[in-house]
């Protein structure tokens, strides 16, 4: 099993600049997320350009789904925005690839104190490997449908857009 990890920016991978007292890009946290996961499998790692998703625009989104649809690896994280999440979900849904998607980001940057983006990456990297293909938002401990997945801004989280039969 391979694994392709697509980083597109979002909170994860946001820094504090100091001087200026703004989150910022300087580059993903990625390599050393990878590094300290301490994966037994060697993912192929990709960075599009880093946005904060509420900047992404349907051009981006197409980037996404053309990295992985050209993708060798048939397992997918895509490191993405919160805001919009679900937006770039309905593009790779739509597509139906034959690949397991999995999208997730943080709510706290990764160099933040407290942040959840090492536990959101190493669990969608671990469920990315076993589910079926389909694309999917795996935060905090849940995995959700592209499909069936909302935002609580009020709450911080993500939850699911109808009840569980």
């Amino acid at each position: 099993m391979t694994l392709r990890i697509i980083a597109t920016g979002g909170t994860f991978d946001k820094h504090y600049d100091e001087i200026a007292g703004q989150l910022t890009f300087a580059g993903s946290h990625l390599p050393a997320v990878i590094a300290l996961a301490r994966m037994r499998i060697a993912p192929v790692l990709e960075e599009l350009p880093l946005l904060d998703s509420l900047d992404m625009q349907d051009i981006d989104r197409r980037r996404v789904l053309a990295s992985c649809d050209r993708s060798e690896e048939n397992a997918i994280v895509v490191i993405h925005g919160t805001d919009t999440m679900q937006d770039t979900g309905k593009v790779l849904g739509a597509a139906q690839l034959q690949k397991t998607i999995v999208l997730t980001g943080a709510m706290i940057p990764y160099a933040i104190a407290g942040s959840d983006a090492q536990f959101n990456f190493g669990f969608a990297c671990g469920v990315a490997q076993i589910l079926p293909h389909g694309v999917y938002v795996a935060m905090n401990g849940q995995v959700f449908a592209w499909d069936k997945v909302q935002k609580n801004r009020s709450a911080g989280q993500f939850e699911p857009t109808e009840p569980d039969a």
